[in-house]
């Protein structure tokens, strides 16, 4: 097997060629994520003079534990996809890249996957993945707060994993798939667990997983890996229009919710949601008690995986940036790096150090120990 460091050098700078390539931006500047970074002196991060404290909440993880309880189930291919390309949980290579990168705290969560598994057996899986990552922040409390593992297609057993990983492990919040075996998270099944994170105050951070008519959907063949550039933000998007539109935000108008990948289209183009809802056709969501694009001034929060400037000032103008957090994608080798935010020139130092990390520590309440 190739050494883990030398691997993931490769991929980001062959996704890094590919992406100058096929977007004609050969001259532009990219600033792949440092992925496999050697040793070195932690980046601190300035600004206006002052140092800030900077938290991804977009980093991905997989406790390698749970193979022995998944390697002779269904599960099993779902899982080992999920490892493919990650890094598992306590790997140093971690801290290394993130002083590199001059992040000071990540939100870990593990990529929703097993949302098959019968009830025992994704009672096991969830309560191992979630008793580890806590053991792990607890061991590092100053650089990472997690988030838990929720087996949704057992809505109450969900809720109760959810209350068990705030209230005695210490966890922040829950990341979530877009949907649950074709299922829409909007479903009234699904209040519990919905019900429970409201109760909690806790964040749920949304990320998609494959899943059928969006990130698997027939057409996203071909080259240029469709499945994941346009599939994933599809599924965010169409998780959230749900959300919205089948009144669930408004059933528990204490969520807090953030949407990987800046909020798939779905927050660049809210506006088309809100003509729609104005117009004669539109009656079934004239019940709603905000414009579909109000929810991302209130409920509804984004990461800055939007990779142009003029991209992020665009959501900066449509959903302020109060409701942006800093997020990687990490360990995959998106260019989100620090200075995408530090540099945008239409960002005051109080927005930039509101979106590299004071929106999360407010948000996820994260403390001075982390």
């Amino acid at each position: 097997m190739r050494d883990r460091r030398a691997f993931l050098k490769q991929c980001a700078g062959a996704t890094a060629g590919m992406l100058a390539a096929r977007t004609g931006l050969a001259g532009a500047r990219f600033e792949p994520a440092q992925i496999g970074a050697a040793p070195g002196k932690r980046r601190e991060i300035v600004i206006g003079g002052r140092r800030v404290k900077t938290v991804d909440i977009h980093a991905h993880t997989f406790v390698p534990e749970v193979w022995d309880l998944v390697k002779d189930t269904p599960l099993a291919a779902a899982a080992r996809g999920t490892l493919t390309g990650n890094i598992t949980l306590g790997n140093p290579q971690r801290l290394i890249d993130m002083d590199a990168q001059g992040i000071d705290v990540q939100v870990i969560n593990v990529n929703a996957w097993g949302y098959s598994a019968d009830r025992p057996l994704a009672r096991d899986v969830i309560a191992l993945q979630n008793e580890k990552i806590s053991q792990y922040c607890a061991a590092h409390r100053d650089r990472f707060v997690g988030m838990a593992a929720i087996a949704l297609q057992h809505a109450d057993l969900a809720a109760d994993q959810l209350d068990h990983a705030v209230r005695k492990l210490g966890m922040l919040g829950a990341a979530i798939g877009g949907s649950v075996e074709g299922q829409e998270l909007s479903d009234r099944k699904f209040d519990p667990f919905w019900a429970k994170a409201e109760e909690l105050g806790a964040m749920v951070f949304m990320h998609p997983q494959p899943a059928q008519g969006t990130t698997q959907n027939p057409r996203l063949q071909g080259k240029g890996g469709l499945s994941n550039t346009i599939g994933n933000p599809l599924e965010t998007t169409v998780f959230l229009s749900h959300l919205i539109f089948e009144g669930t935000l408004d059933r528990f108008p204490g969520l807090r919710i953030c949407a990987a990948h800046a909020g798939g289209y779905l927050a660049s183009y809210s506006g088309r949601s809100d003509a729609l809802c104005g117009r004669g056709g539109g009656g079934d969501c004239r019940a709603l008690k905000r414009k579909p694009s109000e929810y991302f001034r209130s409920q509804l929060y984004i990461d800055t995986m939007i990779f142009h400037e003029e991209g992020l000032r665009h959501l900066v103008a449509e959903v302020g940036a109060d409701h942006i957090f800093y997020g990687t994608d990490y360990p995959f080798d998106w260019p989100v790096g620090i200075d995408f935010v530090l540099n945008a020139t239409f960002l005051s130092d109080a927005e930039k150090e509101a979106i590299l990390g004071g929106n999360s520590i407010k948000l996820l309440r994260i403390t001075s120990s982390s």
